[in-house]
């Protein structure tokens, strides 16, 4: 089971949240960051590279040393303050009419340690290590995690129940999303949350924030090796994330759009598809995947639907059966020779937040020459291969709407 405890956020005084909550430091590249943040905003301690002119390398000494500078001042200006006591958050997020709910709580370390926090991705050493240095210099939790669990009905009649109350924040972004946030402080409450989630939730899934997760992970082992006394109960043992049950989540398509057919012709390339796909052109109207095996191709102006024949994938194994396999597979190492998505410059990802027109532009006005639309994986397959210990092929997963920045804070001290 998961172990979880309330804790005294930092969190920006009601007048003056939309000025401090910012995107996540990661949906933004600096010159975004720059044009969007105002005097409040929490992007001058997530990327105080901006602060510099001209903007600086985000891995300098002096950028770190200036987020540390700026966490202090938001605090000593009273931007960000703490509550008085140990709370558990409730976090809603609405998108196209969707509403989702996550409990906003303290996880442990040593549950990732444990594999009781299950992921379904490969995280790189240098965005962990990058990750780390913040948490590290900060003491703090600055951004949360997004985490799923299996659907609990008592959590669920909770947290309807703490929403039908008046929001602490309530406001609607840049992007049109909703974000409405309540505070938990009967202690009754918080005392049946923790005895919930610590006898009948078996594990945690990280949806998003692979490396945030690790970098968490790495310091609080840090700083244990750092204490003679160390007991487990040490606030650094635990790190912030919002939780959602899995009933209420969606993953939306992750897109590929690739530079070069590796030598061949459209014509060759087309032929070489009809081996592990049945390949029927669609016109030049934008065309969505119908299901699971089968992608939608924009190539020289043109759509076309491309079915993976049987054979081709195994329904039965939980890796097997994803579109982001087959396609690695059969296309993009097979035919176009990209061996690792991580790594390879021929290749690039599109989230679903886009749209398919996205895929067109890149191809038609950026130098791509062909794009995949993948249908979308659902959530049952992300669980299911989190608990067969099994890892998704980078670049799978989307989730929209991003968790906002600075509605809460955890500082590890």
């Amino acid at each position: 089971m998961v172990r979880v405890k309330p804790f005294a956020a930092l969190r920006p005084p009601r007048s003056i949240v939309t000025e401090v909550a910012a995107p996540p430091y990661d949906v933004l590249n600096s010159q975004e960051a720059r044009k969007m943040a105002g005097e409040k905003s929490l992007l001058h301690i997530t990327k105080p590279e901006i602060d510099f002119t001209p903007i600086a390398d985000e891995h300098e000494q002096k950028v770190y040393d200036k987020a540390v500078e700026n966490f202090r001042l938001w605090q000593e200006r009273g931007w960000l303050k703490r509550d008085s006591a140990p709370c558990y958050y409730v976090y809603a997020q609405t998108m196209a009419g969707r509403t989702q709910y996550g409990l906003v709580l303290c996880a442990h370390t040593d549950d990732y340690a444990a594999g009781v926090i299950k992921k379904h991705e490969l995280t790189r050493k240098d965005k962990e290590d990058d990750r780390m240095i913040h948490v590290r210099i900060q003491n703090a939790n600055i951004e949360p995690v997004f985490f799923s669990y299996r659907d609990d009905p008592e959590l669920n009649e909770i947290v309807s129940e703490t929403v039908k109350g008046q929001p602490e924040y309530s406001f609607t972004c840049e992007n049109g999303f909703g974000h409405e946030f309540w505070i938990i402080s009967d202690p009754a409450t918080i005392a049946r949350i923790t005895a919930i989630f610590t006898t009948r939730i078996d594990a945690f899934y990280v949806a998003d924030g692979h490396h945030r997760t690790a970098a968490a992970a790495r310091v609080g082992a840090e700083k244990r090796a750092q204490n003679p006394g160390h007991t487990g109960n040490e606030e650094y043992n635990y790190f912030m994330a919002v939780c959602f049950p899995e009933s209420q989540l969606k993953i939306l398509d992750y897109n590929r759009v690739v530079k070069d057919l590796n030598g061949m012709s459209d014509e060759q390339f087309l032929k070489a598809l009809e081996e592990d796909f049945i390949v029927e052109p669609a016109g030049k109207e934008i065309l969505k995947p119908k299901g699971l095996h089968n992608f939608s191709m924009y190539l020289g102006g043109r759509w076309y639907s491309l079915t993976a024949r049987e054979g081709r994938y195994d329904d039965k194994d939980p890796i097997g059966v994803l579109d982001v396999d087959i396609l690695s597979r059969l296309v993009l190492d097979k035919l176009l020779g990209i061996k690792d998505l991580r790594t390879d410059k021929r290749i690039d990802f599109v989230g679903g937040i886009r749209g398919l027109g996205e895929l067109v532009r890149r191809v038609d006005q950026t130098g791509m020459k062909v794009a995949f639309a993948l249908y979308p994986v659902s959530m049952k397959q992300l669980l299911d291969i989190a608990d067969s210990g099994n890892i998704m092929p980078p670049k799978t997963t989307w989730f929209e709407p991003k968790l906002r920045s600075g509605l809460a804070i955890h500082t590890l001290d």
